[in-house]
């Protein structure tokens, strides 16, 4: 018989090896541990890999590390890493809440590393299938995934969570680029960037911390002769990163996200999407800025600004990448050529979605309880999880870094609890207890269901 898994975790990023702590920790706090088994299709932990650009900062506190909200005496904090790692004092007399980028990888990594044995990588989960009794009701869910030499695996689990994060958005203006090698997403940036080294004239498309970073490293490359920034805004924004404000990132403002009405989900939303969304940290527009000063005062034209421009067509040929580009002041239109364009459009969170559908007649559209659990139709009985797939229920900090500590906590908890349920034989002969049998949404009380919005 094959084996049955606790649960299987779909991606080993930050938000799953937070999960991996947290189970740890729970298993070594209440003796009974759940077993997770976690699927990766990078060779290794990575996080972000290809914008790990030289003077990048975290954007948020190393406070809001994978557990120090969660358990502060956690061996898995970013201050433990740092007094394993020998470093503490001196990040002490950084004088710093934001560590650079590649330390932060370098702690995550560390943090993953202590799990390889419950990670598979290399591994690309493609489908997921339920396992069905005779009676029609399902008792697990089978997880497909494929390795790099095409050998596809088979893995059966009680519950599963989703955890892929975001894939590029690609604004269908530029489409008709895919596959030429001169234009790519900013998540590339830095293999792309190296592949197009005799790239002379660069477009970076975008307003966002990302645009701003990756000009700031372009404009460092002497052997870049232009950079043109274009952005539909006037100006660059700066996030809004005060205290107040910031309070819509601390895990109790999830609970009040969570039982607010659609409308005001989406009015929240709205109010403060200049916290996250196409906007840029002060310090670096201020770096920005100087830069373009300093040329002013040098009366150099390398670096432009487009601002209030749009890009409304595009198209490729051996000479270059050519953009036709709208003036939204003036209205007027006129063809800029480059060697390689960045478009640093962001991101979308629908690969859950394309991974799910299968179960989409057991689990409708995806809506979610408080612990992150998808609401399920009587006669589904695995559990399936999201993370980072959850903003509109659970507000902006859930696809951020900020309550993935005490996210992590929560699931945890539910994953066990469920766990601790008479489970019906893996034969389906036996009669399922009354509990078994209800649907996961009937088991929890009406506050705690997330209301579909439209």
């Amino acid at each position: 018989m094959q084996t049955i898994h606790d649960l299987i975790g779909i991606g080993f990023g930050p938000s799953n090896v937070a999960l991996a702590i947290a189970l740890q920790e729970q298993g070594e706090a209440h003796g009974r541990a759940v077993a997770p088994l976690f699927i990766e299709r990078q060779a290794g932990f990575a996080w972000h890999p290809h914008m790990l650009l030289q003077q990048s900062h975290m954007q948020i506190s190393f406070l809001k590390d994978l557990a120090t909200l969660r358990n502060p005496r956690s061996r898995f904090t970013f201050l433990n890493y740092l007094q394993e790692q020998g470093r503490l004092p001196d990040f002490i007399n950084l004088k710093s809440f934001y560590p650079s980028r590649q330390e932060f990888n370098d702690y995550l990594r560390w943090a993953a590393g202590h799990f390889g044995d419950r990670c598979a990588y290399g591994e690309d989960v493609f489908e997921v299938l339920p396992e069905t009794r005779p009676d029609g009701s399902v008792r697990a869910v089978r997880v497909r995934s494929r390795d790099a030499a095409g050998a596809v695996q088979e893995r059966l689990a009680r519950n599963l969570i989703v955890s892929v994060g975001g894939s590029a958005r690609i604004p269908d203006v530029f489409r008709g680029l895919r596959g030429d090698a001169r234009v790519f997403h900013s998540s590339t940036y830095l293999r792309d960037i190296a592949r197009c080294g005799d790239a002379r004239r660069i477009a970076v498309i975008g307003a966002g911390q990302s645009a701003a970073e990756i000009f700031m490293d372009l404009q460092g490359r002497p052997q870049v002769q232009e950079v043109d920034w274009v952005m539909r805004a006037r100006a660059i924004r700066p996030a809004d990163d005060s205290p107040f404000v910031n309070e819509v990132f601390n895990a109790d403002f999830t609970d009040y996200m969570f039982g607010c009405s659609c409308a005001q989900r989406e009015a929240l939303l709205r109010e403060y999407a200049h916290t996250n969304y196409a906007v840029a940290d002060l310090e670096l527009i201020q770096q920005v800025f100087k830069v373009f000063y300093e040329q002013r005062v040098a009366a150099g034209e390398r670096l432009r600004m487009l601002r209030q421009h749009e890009v409304i067509a595009a198209r490729a040929d051996a000479s270059g990448i050519h953009f036709t580009l709208r003036d939204g002041d003036s209205g007027l239109q006129r063809e800029e050529r480059y060697d390689a364009a960045v478009l640093a459009t962001g991101y979308e969170r629908v690969s859950h979605r394309q991974l799910l559908a299968p179960l989409a007649r057991h689990l409708g559209d995806l809506t979610v309880d408080r612990h992150y659990r998808v609401e399920a139709a009587p006669g589904f009985e695995p559990g399936i999880f999201l993370q980072g797939a959850c903003e509109d229920s659970h507000g902006l900090s859930d696809t951020l870094l900020s309550v993935t500590a005490v996210r992590s906590g929560e699931i945890g908890r539910a994953i066990a609890s469920s766990l601790q349920q008479p489970q019906q034989p893996a034969d389906g002969n036996a009669t399922a207890p009354a509990a078994a049998k209800r649907s996961p949404a009937a088991s929890r009380s009406a506050p705690e269901k997330a209301s579909l919005c439209a």
